[in-house]
């Protein structure tokens, strides 16, 4: 379990206007098979979603503002528990086969929504159970805009909408004055996620809520040594790199491998070891190239690689590097997601680049905190060959 307190508190400025900030993350082994037992290892990415409230005038309601997500959206305050409602209603016909998982959601901006309305009440509105530390409240925010901008690219496997919804936790948590621990927040996450994917695994909420390197196993959360002379937290050598958007969203991907390899038991014993010993790798100083190639392969072999994208890790090869999908990967199309790279040669990765006009692709760098109240640090967009 996440056990320490977060204690950073955001007060509005003199316009009012209130801002909280996630990390990203990015799996470094164990996506897919984490649902299914196995452990997984990942890192928060220090590039960031903001999310910001601004109180208006009188009115009744809550406008949106989501970049890249939609132009707006307006959800009356009062009716906040009968949208939560509803969405839970969705999410249990999903649960029959009722409902594509693409479809619990009905706007983008719905998550975030359905993230304030879950912090409104005591219990989670779906199996009867009570939230720990999240109570109702005698009062509904004000009237306002909630809006966000980030650094994450949408459905690559970097945590988006995780960011989202730990973000928006924070946020109001600051404006209802009802801050939680990590371990609160981190169910939070979980629990507001579910809605997106079908079911969401303990690591894309570890790593956003808690930062740094996290290693979940059986939903607990510990924080794995790292070598120094495999500079990951300074981002030497590691890169990533946005081989496309998926056409796939992530939680068709996990439908698609659930229906094929979800009773595969050797499947996942196989992802757990790599992980394992990936993360052993990681602490003693071994080889993680050679992991990170068989992880790769244990993806290609549940067909959420697209072909481009193997092609891609095969020149990184050819360079005497290593690089893998991280993220649900695409089940259909060309896009990819993120791709992690380890190269320690600079000027190799800089040259392979030049023959990928267009990719996004940057150094891979740690975020040391999650979620918190206030501003990102060093906030600047990602761009193409942002190094």
């Amino acid at each position: 379990m996440i056990t320490s307190v977060s204690t950073s508190t955001n007060t509005p400025d003199g316009s009012g206007v209130s801002v909280a900030h996630s990390p990203g993350k990015l799996i470094l082994s164990g996506e897919h098979s984490v649902l299914y037992g196995a452990p997984a290892l990942a890192m928060a990415l220090a590039q960031y979603t903001e999310v910001k409230f601004v109180p208006q005038g009188p009115g009744e309601g809550l406008r949106t503002a989501f970049e890249n997500l939609s132009s707006g959206v307006d959800y009356p305050l009062k009716l906040l528990h009968k949208f939560k409602s509803s969405l839970d209603k969705r999410f249990d016909q999903f649960k029959r086969g009722e409902l594509p998982v693409h479809e619990i959601l009905t706007h983008p901006d719905d998550l975030a929504v359905y993230t304030l309305a879950s912090l409104l009440q005591d219990g989670d509105g779906h199996r009867g159970t009570t939230m720990t530390g999240i109570g109702a409240v005698g009062h509904l925010p004000h009237p306002g805009q909630l809006s966000s901008r980030s650094e994450l690219p949408i459905g690559a496997g970097l945590g988006s909408s995780a960011a989202v919804v730990a973000a928006t936790t924070v946020l109001f948590e600051t404006l209802l004055d009802r801050h939680k621990t990590l371990d609160e927040r981190y169910e939070r996450v979980r629990f507001c996620e579910r809605l997106k994917h079908g079911k969401a695994g303990p690591i894309d909420a570890a790593a956003v809520v808690r930062g740094g390197l996290v290693h979940v196993n059986d939903a607990e959360v510990s924080v794995p040594t790292v070598h120094e002379t495999h500079g990951l937290a300074e981002g030497e050598g590691w890169y990533w790199v946005l081989h496309g958007s998926p056409e796939s969203s992530t939680g068709e991907c996990v439908a698609h491998v659930r229906a094929r390899y979800g009773q595969d038991a050797q499947l996942w014993v196989a992802f757990a070891q790599c992980t394992d010993a990936l993360t052993q790798a990681l602490s003693d100083g071994g080889d993680v190239s050679a992991l990170l190639r068989e992880n790769q392969s244990l993806l290609e072999r549940i067909g959420v690689v697209p072909v481009p994208a193997q092609n891609f890790v095969k020149e990184v090869a050819a360079l005497g590097g290593a690089a893998k999908i991280c993220g649900a990967g695409s089940v259909k199309g060309a896009g990819g997601g993120a791709v992690l790279v380890r190269l320690q040669d600079h000027a190799a990765m800089a040259d392979l680049m030049t023959r990928h006009p267009g990719k996004a692709w940057s150094r891979l760098r740690m975020a040391t905190q999650g979620a918190s109240a206030g501003r990102a640090p060093r906030y600047g967009r990602a761009g193409e060959g942002q190094i």
